[in-house]
């Protein structure tokens, strides 16, 4: 009896301890959203979830480099996301889902196959390692950390292999997703379902995609986000095909070759709550209450997001690792502007 009391308040311990180091930089991001939302109201055009990212990056970057807001940033930038996905879905019906129809879907399919495509030639030509060129396709193809991590123990691939993929996949994120909202005004003059699909189709993480959808519009935003969601769905294919072609050019085989693959709980999340408001089980008037939240949730995480841009990355990756982000990141705008304007 005393033992389950003991490692009961163990566990409440270690619950509280977490809630305290959480606490600083998420007090902070919300903070940040306040302030993003209130100079957003007295400046439509730029809006208040712009102007998080960026007052984010600009304090992330001066007073806020501490370790002590990093674990309440971290929280904000993917759990709060998280939420604000499953909650987006409360407010989408699977009509709304099928505004890609087979052309948006084949869409997303062809542009991860070129740029794995693409990822692995381009890698190899400037003499990268096999396992660190599936990383960066992976990475890159589909939702960038979290396909990383998903790659490497099916390929076998090191910590520093994949830590290196990660902090590059994440830099080249952080620019285009600055860039790409530029390019959609010059390109598709900001067309709705153009403009998402060049965001939800190239950028790395769904932060990111979120983030940049946020410098066009609402509708933007929601809609590079489902196409986002189709990508991460193919993220089982991708992890398959890189496991079996790496058992192939290896002598030894791979020894992890069937670890399993897992779907983000927030794409569960995020369908589920879809069909549920397409079967009538949540009213407007809840949908509502759902945006609302989801919306708020959304503008936190994107402060948060600003807060993790480290300046000093940008600026520190060698010539080399650097010809490679930009090669990739160059293959996918092209193709993606010229599948977009053939299919969609």
């Amino acid at each position: 009896m005393q033992l389950n009391s003991f490692a009961s308040n163990k566990n409440a311990f270690k619950k509280a301890d977490k809630v305290i180091k959480i606490l600083p930089g998420l007090i902070i991001c919300v903070i940040i959203a306040w302030i993003g939302k209130l100079i957003g109201n007295y400046v439509p055009s730029i809006g208040g979830a712009s102007m998080a990212i960026f007052i984010g990056m600009a304090f992330g970057n001066t007073l806020g480099n501490k370790k002590i807001y990093s674990a309440g940033a971290k929280f904000a930038e993917s759990d709060l996301l998280s939420y604000s996905i499953v909650l987006l879905g409360g407010t989408l019906s699977a009509q709304t889902l099928l505004k890609l129809g087979f052309s948006g879907v084949a869409f997303i399919a062809l542009q991860m196959v070129i740029t794995i495509t693409f990822a692995i030639l381009i890698g190899k030509k400037l003499g990268f390692s096999e396992n660190f060129r599936f990383l960066m396709a992976s990475g890159n193809a589909v939702c960038g950390s979290s396909a990383i991590a998903a790659t490497a123990p099916v390929i076998d691939a090191d910590d520093n292999e994949k830590g290196i993929a990660i902090t590059i996949v994440n830099v080249t994120g952080t620019v285009l997703m600055l860039l790409l909202p530029f390019i959609a005004a010059v390109v598709f003059s900001t067309e709705t379902i153009k403009t998402s699909a060049l965001i939800g189709g190239i950028l790395q993480s769904v932060g990111q995609v979120v983030a940049s959808g946020s410098l066009v519009n609402e509708q933007v935003k929601d809609l590079s986000t489902i196409f986002k969601i189709v990508r991460i769905i193919f993220l089982i294919f991708v992890v398959l095909s890189f496991g079996t072609m790496k058992k192939k050019s290896s002598t030894t085989g791979c020894k992890n070759s069937n670890s399993k693959v897992k779907v983000p709980w927030y794409v569960i999340g995020f369908f589920m709550m879809c069909s549920l408001f397409t079967m009538g089980v949540f009213s407007l008037e809840l949908s509502k209450i759902f945006k609302l939240i989801s919306n708020n949730f959304e503008i936190i995480a994107l402060a948060g997001i600003g807060m993790r841009v480290n300046f000093r990355e940008l600026i520190k990756q060698g010539a080399k690792a650097s010809i490679y982000a930009l090669g990739i990141a160059t293959v996918q705008i092209l193709s993606a502007i010229v599948l977009i304007t053939v299919l969609l």
